[in-house]
């Protein structure tokens, strides 16, 4: 270790050996100790800035089971050289490495991002030589030694924090020790070595189908933790495994062992992996979401939609389920004025007289729904000073669209010769010029003749691995779509840079931040009972930006007051989704309604700046009461707390350092307890209730 190159970074400490190999050999908010990283040569020689696997290549290495360790050439790559320069994000370092065998160059790119102790992290490899290679896997962020620091009986002191993620149960984090996923030491003639890395894995188009595509990992034993987001909107992939007596992270895009993918390079050819956000704390887990909260709005679209945070409202959830008409609308439209929304959002079902699943597609209004033309309906949304929106689901076409004749097979994704359809819906392919062209026909159609100003842009299939038209393999093909239609979006707001977007996936499906640096919206669920809506309410922070996270309030025909009010307060401290048949609530509710719209319209302006945390932690769908905290730039914070149905009347807020004057801010017509206890503050209040409360310090 002669040429150890160390770098200190808002908080980050690397250390690299640039003697030959240019390996990683430290990435952590805890100092450099060189006594950590044993002395035996192959331990040493497992510290890859990238691994990489090219078809035909041998791998001497040990490498067992379905881990990416001892990658060839990842191996052989030599270090070339590097650069250490500074842009308007922060310093940018990029390693440039080399090998002579099939001639692949690789660059390892490091972005910082002044004061926060996170980077962001891809790779490119470029075919020099004169003949051409397959690329299998490539890494996007890699390190070896995560459990160097701690304690020699490591498997007792991780904790991995994994986001479960499922339609209509979105957000919902476990924590798990090792030994609970089956991981824990095992010392084979003197190497802790095995064949079970433990990885995450998303393949197809919904990016957050099974889990979100980010990770916490803890050591209770030295209290540093790394955090990390896949920036994609397919297929990815992540695992933690063993190597030489060392544990590993590696982070990724699609691969061919998991995703079907692979990339043939000609000579003067390149790739680029997909990136990902990579950080240290010795906070804790609150600290990592508020790094990535920064994070997020730092490197995502600049756009009016979050700065102003307008109240939605969607005719959908728990009112017209995507049957709307021009009679049936312009109450609502009455309404959702009266309460306050910004937004009107017509949601599916404009386009078509009858079940419309199976036949989307062509996104003409349908003139049965619609006597007088939609654009008499868009015309009165703006009459009453709201934006109008409707909702599309451009990347589908139904197997019974109108549109389907002016079509063929170069339009949608294929294998095996046939289109691939999923659920009576078949799947574009943005790489076709001729389904650019239908896109955009679609959207200035709705911009410049309809008037529309908000899309609702779902996403309610699952296409699998990939297309094989246009691409070196099915995986390739997803890959290529998945970059075409991130392409596509920044055409659109390039030339609607007002225009706003919502992105959905059968709610909180597609929840990931390629789509979320574009869109300025995300829907987080499809969950129809706001009961359990809390819950992942409380948790959307860790996933979206407050700003960006539409959280659905529904209050039903027949609802109570205090139903009303819990609906409302699920909403309050991120994005108001407004739905429910507003029209026909009682008074009392619908004055709730509009008591919290003007209330959540006094608070919104910090609320994009601020800060989540969770007094109670994370929330399950089990929990009796459950809390939500905002903190903003200037100290205040608002806590929403929610008591489900049980039997625990009082709940005792852990609040460090937070002890102050406590006013409740909604609702106004019923006042619930509080008390200080030290830094304790204890709430009381019935059943199937909720509140926002104030605390200024």
């Amino acid at each position: 270790m002669s040429a150890l190159f160390t770098v200190i970074e808002n908080g980050i400490t690397m250390v690299f050996d640039l003697q030959d190999r240019a390996r990683l050999l430290h990435f952590s908010a805890l100092p450099f100790d060189a006594k950590t990283l044993g002395h035996n040569a192959d331990e040493l020689s497992r510290f890859n800035l990238v691994e990489v696997n090219i078809s035909g290549l041998d791998k001497p290495l040990e490498r067992h089971g379905a881990g990416f360790t001892a990658t060839a050439p990842g191996y052989t790559l030599r270090y070339r050289q590097h650069q250490d320069t500074r842009n308007v994000d922060g310093r940018k370092l990029v390693f440039t490495l080399f090998d002579m065998h099939t001639a692949a160059e690789v660059e390892v790119h490091y972005q910082f991002y002044t004061r926060l102790s996170l980077l962001r992290s891809w790779s490119v490899i470029r075919n020099q030589g004169n003949a051409p290679f397959t690329v299998e896997y490539l890494s996007s962020f890699v390190i070896n030694g995560i459990e160097k620091e701690s304690a020699k009986n490591w498997g007792d002191n991780f904790s991995l924090h994994i986001p479960h993620n499922s339609w209509t149960r979105e957000l919902q984090w476990r924590q798990y020790t090792f030994d609970e996923l089956g991981f824990m030491p095992c010392i084979q003639k003197g190497l802790q070595r095995s064949s079970k890395p433990l990885h995450y894995t998303n393949t197809g188009a919904w990016s957050s189908k099974e889990y979100l595509p980010m990770g916490y990992l803890e050591d209770k034993h030295t209290g540093a933790g790394l955090f990390w987001q896949i920036e994609h909107n397919g297929s990815w992939h992540w695992e933690i495994g063993d190597q030489a007596n060392h544990l590993y992270l590696q982070i990724g895009g699609p691969n061919e062992f998991y995703h079907h993918w692979f990339k043939h390079l000609r000579p003067g050819d390149e790739f680029s992996s997909v990136p990902v956000a990579v950080g240290v704390t010795q906070s804790g887990f609150t600290d990592a979401i508020a790094t990535l909260t920064q994070y997020r709005r730092r490197t995502r679209r600049i756009n009016d939609d979050n700065q102003r945070l307008g109240v939605i409202f969607n005719d959908y959830m728990n009112c017209l389920f995507g049957d709307p008409t021009t009679a049936k609308l312009l109450p609502l439209i009455d309404a959702a004025a009266e309460a306050g929304a910004e937004y009107f959002c017509i949601d599916c079902g404009w386009y078509d007289k009858g079940e419309w699943w199976n036949g989307v597609g062509q996104w003409l209004p349908s003139a049965e729904r619609f006597p007088e033309g939609i654009q008499y309906v868009i015309g009165y949304i703006r009459e009453k000073g709201l934006i109008p929106g409707l909702w599309l689901e451009l990347e589908v076409m139904g197997v019974k669209s109108p549109k389907l004749p002016e079509t063929d097979d170069s339009w949608f994704f294929m294998r095996h010769g046939k289109r691939v359809f999923d659920r009576s819906r078949y799947q574009l392919d943005f790489t076709c010029p001729a389904v650019l062209r239908h896109a955009d026909e679609v959207i200035d159609r709705l911009v410049t003749e309809y008037g529309v100003g908000y899309i609702k842009m779902d996403y309610n299939i699952e296409p699998g691995i990939g297309t094989e038209q246009y691409a070196d393999s099915v995986g390739d093909g997803l890959l290529k779509h998945n970059r075409a239609y991130l392409a596509w979006l920044d055409a659109v707001f390039a030339r609607y840079p007002q225009l706003i977007i919502e992105n959905c996936g059968s709610g909180g499906l597609r929840m990931d931040y390629a789509l979320l640096s574009r869109c300025s919206i995300q829907s987080t669920s499809d969950q129809e009972d706001y009961l359990k809506y809390a819950t992942i309410a409380a948790n959307a922070p860790t996933a979206v930006t407050p700003e960006q996270a539409a959280i659905w309030s529904y209050p039903l025909r027949d609802d109570d007051e205090q139903a009303v009010i819990f609906n409302q307060v699920s909403a309050m401290l991120l994005r108001i989704h407004q739905s429910g048949h507003l029209a026909e609530l009682s008074e009392q509710g619908f004055h709730q309604v509009q008591d919290a719209i003007r209330y959540y319209k006094t608070l919104r302006q910090q609320l994009k700046t601020a800060l989540p945390f969770w007094p109670l932690g994370l929330s399950s769908f089990t929990d009796e009461w459950v809390a939500l905290g905002m903190q903003a730039e200037d100290g205040k914070v608002w806590l929403a707390v929610w008591r489900r149905e049980g039997t625990q009347e009082s709940c005792a807020l852990p609040l460090t350092g937070l002890q102050g004057k406590v006013v409740q801010g909604y609702p106004s017509t019923m006042q619930h307890t509080t008390t200080w206890d030290n830094d304790v503050l204890t709430v009381t209040m019935p059943p199937r209730s909720a509140a926002i409360f104030e605390i200024m310090h």
